[in-house]
Parts: structure tokens; sequence; C-alpha cells
């Protein structure tokens, strides 16, 4: 990191490895929230119907507008953490997000909590690339920092696990408040851990820091923000719906807009030396196809498990460990995986289960057996803690130390887009069979041009 202009403490980039101990779960206890409230509201929501009486529109933006906002504004959210300092912007966005969770089980209504909800996606957008920028300061080695990007990823990952599970025990223990006021001792713990990180290294003397790209900033969180909500809006109306186009349509030309306006500036938003590299090219569209199938396949099979079987919220939650327990416990060998063999044959191996997931799924009739279910779901999270870890390891190796939280920012974004797209085009498909060919041409495309683009980088 090279944006806080204050002298670092002695020590700051080698801490003793108890101090080292105690700042690494500092920042995965502040990423675990992101991921734990991406999931624990979704079996709320028939508690909340009853409660707020939302009209039926409104009712699934009182998830999605976490995502909306998340996703556009990650990508900006690395800008400022690489300009402001890492440290600074994770503080701040922690107390963000548990005032916001205070305000969030207080609102009175249906529009006070979606606004809520969208406060809370800007928060999450400011901890989650600032939290890996501090990770690679903690850890300047590149090995032990794969390793410690596994642990990262297995940890925060406890969130998406927890989150059905927890989300439906306190919905009926005490109701959909409940799920918002988890996140205040966690931020909490995190604040107090926080105080351990080491700063980033300064900037080299008299150096001026990056110039800001304004447009560009305003364009890729325009662009980003409106693909992310067409694609929501597709999976709740329809493709067809004009909610759904129109905020695509606007995506498409705010994308162009972006690519002829970065042409022309100084510093772009996203640096051409960051895209010049063909295995950040690749950790990128692995992330992206991986959080396709495994946040669509989530969704997919969540409303199967509700509408085949008739669980209860909690049993549902239970029925989804086996895609969600495997993200708490896989990062850590892919970390290591990673350390001793690249990142390249990871991202290949998640690519192919995310194939295999969908010939799987190409098996499954209009009632999917419960056994191959859980198979598929063990595939497709053999996809998500392959990929998802293996492209922040490749990333954080392969892009320049001044643009770590850039390109964090970068890959979450996409990342975003890309489960965004999975539960909109999954989601509104057929059948089991229609969602498993489309993650076979995905997966086995994704193995293709991530194969090209590693032989591209050795030249």
């Amino acid at each position: 990191m090279t944006t806080d202009t204050r002298a670092p403490a002695t020590g700051a980039l080698a801490p003793a490895p108890a101090r080292s101990r105690l700042a690494f779960a500092g920042i995965a206890a502040g990423n675990l929230l992101v991921l734990l409230d991406t999931t624990i509201l979704n079996v709320a929501l028939p508690d909340l119907r009853r409660a707020l009486h939302p009209a039926a529109a409104a009712l699934p933006w009182a998830v999605d507008a976490y995502t909306v906002v998340f996703a556009g504004l990650l990508l900006a959210a690395g800008v400022f953490a690489d300009r402001w300092g890492a440290r600074r912007m994770y503080v701040g966005a922690l107390i963000g997000f548990a005032v916001l969770s205070v305000l969030c089980a207080a609102a009175p209504g249906a529009g006070a909590l979606i606004a809520g909800r969208a406060l809370l996606g800007a928060a999450g957008a400011g901890l989650v690339p600032a939290s890996l920028a501090l990770l690679i300061a903690l850890y300047p080695d590149p090995a032990r920092r794969t390793r410690a990007i596994g642990a990262w990823a297995a940890l925060s990952g406890l969130g998406a696990a927890a989150g059905p599970v927890l989300g439906g025990g306190l919905v009926e223990l005490g109701g959909w408040r409940l799920v918002f006021l988890v996140n205040p001792p966690i931020a909490l713990v995190a604040l107090l851990l926080a105080r351990r990180l080491p700063e980033p290294a300064p900037r080299a003397a008299g150096a001026a820091p990056r110039a800001l790209d304004r447009s560009g900033l305003l364009l890729s969180t325009g662009a980003l923000g409106a693909l992310t909500f067409g694609l929501v809006q597709a999976g709740i109306e329809g493709w067809s719906a004009p909610s759904a186009w129109g905020p695509l349509a606007a995506a498409v030309v705010a994308f162009v807009a972006l690519a002829a306006v970065e042409r022309r500036v100084a510093a772009p938003v996203l640096p051409p030396a960051l895209l010049a590299l063909p295995r950040v090219r690749a950790a990128m569209l692995a992330a992206a196809v991986s959080c396709f199938a495994y946040f669509g396949g989530m969704y997919l099979l969540a409303l199967w498990l509700q509408r085949t079987y008739a669980l209860s919220p909690l049993a549902a939650g239970l029925a989804s460990l086996p895609l969600t327990f495997p993200v708490c416990v896989m990062p850590f060998f892919t970390g290591r995986l990673v350390a001793r063999h690249g990142a390249r044959p990871v991202l290949l191996a998640g690519m192919a289960a995310t194939a295999l997931a969908g010939g799987l799924l190409l098996l499954a009739g209009g009632r999917p057996s419960l056994p191959l279910l859980v198979v598929a779901e063990l595939a497709l999270a053999a996809a998500g803690t392959l990929s998802i870890p293996g492209a922040a390891a490749a990333m954080a190796i392969e892009a320049p130390a001044e643009l770590a939280a850039t390109a964090q920012g970068a890959l979450n974004g996409i990342r975003q887009a890309g489960s965004a797209l999975g539960v909109a085009v999954l989601g509104t498909l057929g059948g089991p069979r229609d969602a498993g060919l489309v993650l076979v041409v995905a997966g086995l495309a994704a193995v293709l041009l991530i194969f090209r683009a590693g032989a591209t980088g050795r030249r």
C-alpha cells in the first residue's frame, strides 16, 4: 500500500506473531459482516411481510438494496482506500455498519428498511477492498499472504454459511428485527482488534497522491449500480419488464462512456497497467463465473427446496449446509494450494467444478432427488471455495502494491455483478436442466479462457 502519508510504526510490516493473529482476526471479523448480511435476511422475509405489510414489489428490495449499492460502490471504495488509507476506510465503514444495523432493526416500515439496507451496502463496500489491502500489508511475504487470504476467505465464509441458519433461528426466536442486532457486537470486536492493524507503507518522500478520476468514478459507480439493479429486477419482474431492460440499457451506455473517458484521463479509475496483466483478467473472469454459479445456484436450490419439499425457514437453512459449510473450511486449503502450485491450476479446477455441477443438474428432473441435490451443492461449493479465494490471492500477487485496494475493489465489483447475474438468470430458467446447461457452458468456456490467459502470461 502506498497511500498513507504517516510514517509506519516500527515493525508494522512484520508484526509479531501474536499481534499478527489478532490483527488478522479483526480483518476477518469485519468481512464476515459483509457476507452475513448477504444471506441472513432471506429466510426472514415471510416474517417481515407479516410485520410490515410491504407491497409485493417492495419486499425483494429489503434484501436486494444491499446488493445493488454494495456492487455499485466497490470499485470507488477501492480507489478511495488506496487514496485515503485502507485502515481509515476500514474503521469508518465498521462504525457505519454497526450504527446502520441498529437503525435497520428499528425501521418502522418497509421504505425505511430498504433505505437502511442500501446504506448498509455502502458500508459493506467500504469494508471489503480495505480489508484485503490491509491483509496484503499485514503479510508482505507472498506465500504467507496467499495462505492468509485462504484463511480470511474461510473465516469470512462463516457469514455466508451461518446466515441462513442463524437467520432462521433468530426469526423463530424473536422475529426479523433480531437478524440485524447480531451485527453491532461483531463490529465492536472488529473495531477493538483494528487498533492492532499495521499502518500501510507510506508513499515515497515527495511523491504526489494518485490523481482522482472523478468522471471515471461516477461512470463506473453508475454503470455497476445500474447493471446490478437491472439484473435484480430481471429476476423479480422478468427480462421484458421496463424496470429491468431500462437500467440494463443505461448500464451499457455508461460502460461505453466509461471506456471513452478512460482513454483520455491521466489516471484512469481502472489503470491500464492493471488490466493489461493476463492473470489479473483471468482472476476477474474466474471470480465472475464462480459467483454466477455459486450464488445463482444457492438461490435456485433454495427455491426448489422450499417449493418441492415445503421446508420451514430453519430447515431450509439447514438443507443449504452442503453448499455453505464448505466455505468455512475449504479456503484454508485453497490458500495453501495457491501458495504451492500457483493460482492458475486452482482457478481451472474451480471452473471445472462449475461445469460438473451443471452436468449433475442436467440429470435432475422436475422433482430433484435430495442425494443428487446434495452432490450438486457440493460441486457448487467446490467451485466457489476454489475460485473466489484463488482469484483474490491471484489479484494480491499480480497487482502492484500501490493499486492493492483498487484491484480488490474491481475484483469484488465483478464478483457482485456475477452474483446478481446468476440470481437473475438461473432464478428465471424453466428448471434444473436449463440451469445445468448454462453452468456447463459457462464453466467450460471459463476453463478455456483461463488456460489461454495463463499461456499468454508466461510469454
